[in-house]
């Protein structure tokens, strides 16, 4: 199966296979074609350049994409995609003045979706989640991350992780699977942090293993939930089940779980909402890449990620959605780059890279995705008639979509 896609106004995030993640200033160079082609065989990219050199090739499908920008699909590396129902009401409880710690505090929160999770078949789970992952899929996800972390009980955290693996059987995406645990303490381990951490790691993990059901491990570190000492024995019972951490930190509060993070080597730290000087010089040269989740911010009106100090700094960035039913009901990466750009004053190739390339580092996906590299999946999105890529996060509240590619094939 042959695609070819000629007089592409702009082929953005062109890359060589070295480059696996851009930080600091080299994130606003997005590298780019313009009046190019792009020639997809089966599922990877096959080759590219400029109309002036356009092969002669027997395509199975030509697209004509004058005035459209391609790129590659998004890379969400932090979503929630599997749950059940919603937390409408908590939506209209923090507008009448209710906190994410108050709601929590009533039983709502985490604790809300972990009751409904528990009461859903694994079939009306699958459905459910189905439904939400061909939704970004069209928005132009094409590799998503996605935790358990409703279940609290080793029945519905295992329920959960196999909905995941179902999925990734079903459907052309990459999906990586995180075990979350330790999203929260449930209500009958209130006052036994300790039993509940001796049921995560001596009861879900094994079975975890053994049905092969999770890439990645991950600990809601945070005032409130999971302490910094509690974080690090879940990421080292992880490792010794070849797990790596990706961790929920600093969304609230700074209690120094980067650094505890980044001596047990995390593959990325996720919210970052508050960060301090400390925090910054801690990641400073290493593999850890920091996860800003700016839909969140939004949606709970809780400080941004501080984008623009990170990357003076000499960081990276990645950008993913958080996609769950209480704090961000969205999976459109779109809104997140765009959100990126309005609210924490990063430009569009610092978004586009944060949400392509360095969100694929992020999931472990950098040889296969996030970038236009020859050999690389053919996962690519092509945008309707643009004046520029500046126009997807200008225009915010547009669809600029006009089809996407996963693994070779129109969605």
């Amino acid at each position: 199966m042959k695609i070819l896609i000629k007089n592409i106004k702009e082929l953005l995030q062109i890359r060589g296979a070295e480059t696996i993640k851009v930080s600091g200033a080299e994130m606003a160079v997005l590298p780019k074609l313009e009046n190019a082609w792009l020639l997809v065989e089966d599922n990877i990219i096959a080759d590219f350049g400029t109309m002036e050199d356009v092969p002669q090739v027997n395509a199975d499908t030509v697209i004509d994409a004058t005035g459209k920008t391609v790129l590659p699909t998004w890379c969400d590396s932090h979503t929630h995609i599997v749950y059940a129902g919603n937390r409408e009401q908590e939506f209209a409880d923090r507008i009448n003045g209710l906190s994410y710690e108050e709601i929590a505090a009533r039983g709502g929160g985490i604790l809300n979706s972990a009751k409904k999770l528990n009461e859903t078949s694994e079939e009306e789970l699958y459905e459910q989640s189905r439904v939400r992952l061909e939704e970004v899929m069209q928005l132009g996800s094409g590799a998503v991350e996605i935790k358990s972390g409703y279940g609290l009980t080793v029945e519905g955290e295992i329920k959960m992780l196999r909905v995941i693996k179902r999925l990734r059987e079903n459907y052309p995406v990459a999906i990586k699977a995180t075990f979350l645990g330790a999203h929260a303490f449930p209500s009958e381990f209130k006052e036994d942090h300790s039993g509940y951490i001796d049921l995560i790691i001596n009861d879900m993990l094994p079975k975890i293993a053994e049905e092969k059901l999770a890439d990645y491990i991950d600990a809601f570190c945070e005032t409130g939930y999971f302490s910094v000492e509690e974080t690090e024995r879940i990421m080292q019972a992880g490792k010794e089940y070849g797990l790596h951490a990706k961790i929920h930190v600093n969304q609230f509060t700074a209690i120094n779980g980067i650094e505890a993070c980044v001596k047990h080597e995390a593959l990325s730290v996720d919210h970052l909402e508050i960060v301090t000087d400390e925090d910054i010089e801690a990641l400073k040269g290493t593999d850890t890449m920091p996860v800003a989740l700016p839909t969140c911010s939004f949606f709970i009106s809780i400080p941004y990620t501080p984008a623009r100090k990170m990357i003076a700094a000499g960081l990276p960035i990645a950008l993913a959605t958080d996609f769950n039913p209480g704090t961000t009901p969205s999976g459109n990466m779109n809104l997140v780059v765009a959100t990126a750009c309005i609210k924490m004053k990063m430009t569009p190739e610092e978004a586009i890279n944060a949400a392509t390339l360095n969100g694929a580092y992020a999931m472990g996906l950098s040889a296969t995705h996030g970038s236009i590299t020859k050999g690389k999946r053919a996962n690519l999105i092509i945008t309707k008639p643009l004046s520029s890529y500046y126009q997807l996060p200008y225009a915010f509240g547009s669809n600029l979509i006009d089809s996407v590619i996963i693994e070779g094939n129109l969605i």
